[in-house]
């Protein structure tokens, strides 16, 4: 009996070790798998993924067709020019108006890895300044996101950034989606975007 419960949780846990595999968000070649919310420019390039402020110079967003709720998520992004731009969980759209919460992606001094609810409570939680030297303007930056229930944490260049439990979060329900802010002369490069489910399947 003993030998047969052993291996009924081996087998549960090849199930669950399986179902963490990696998902390719971004397949390097076109947006499919993507939804463009706005005028902004979202293209792809050498196999990467560029964002650019187009000629309303507005707030745009480049959404996952599917909803993902638990997960981590990790990519690349190069900021040219202002880099202001962030990464939306658990987010929907009314056009360019969006329900959720952003990791944000912003230049040196403007608090990336910190999280912000948009059209609600504004600034959730931000990083100490002393964490904003884990930034490298102008250079590749790996960040990676983890979204398990009410917790979301944040890192950027295997530093951590901030962990928060809130309540609303873990009630929501939505997109991963990338953002390019309004006010125009952003340009910001993405490439390797991962994401395992921490779903129990």
């Amino acid at each position: 009996m003993k030998k047969q419960i052993l291996v009924g949780l081996c087998l549960l846990a090849a199930q669950l070790t399986f179902a963490q595999e990696s998902i390719t968000l971004f397949n390097g070649e076109n947006l499919d798998g993507w939804v463009n919310h706005g005028e902004e420019k979202w293209f792809v390039e050498d196999g990467e993924l560029i964002c650019e402020s187009g000629p309303k110079a507005e707030y745009g967003y480049l959404s996952t067709e599917k909803f993902y709720k638990d997960f981590e998520l990790t990519l690349e992004f190069k900021q040219e020019a202002d880099g202001n731009s962030g990464v939306f969980i658990r987010s929907t759209f009314e056009g360019t108006k969006v329900t959720g919460w952003q990791v944000e992606v912003a230049p040196p001094g403007k608090d990336t890895g910190g999280i912000y609810e948009s059209y609600g409570r504004g600034w959730l939680i931000k990083p100490g300044p002393e964490k904003d030297k884990a930034l490298k303007m102008g250079e590749w930056n790996t960040m990676k996101i983890r979204v398990e229930g009410s917790e979301v944490t944040s890192w950027l260049n295997g530093v951590e950034m901030v962990h928060l439990k809130d309540e609303k979060i873990g009630k929501g329900e939505g997109a991963i989606a990338l953002q390019i802010h309004d006010g125009g002369g952003i340009r910001v490069k993405w490439r390797n975007i991962q994401l395992v489910s921490l779903d129990v399947q």
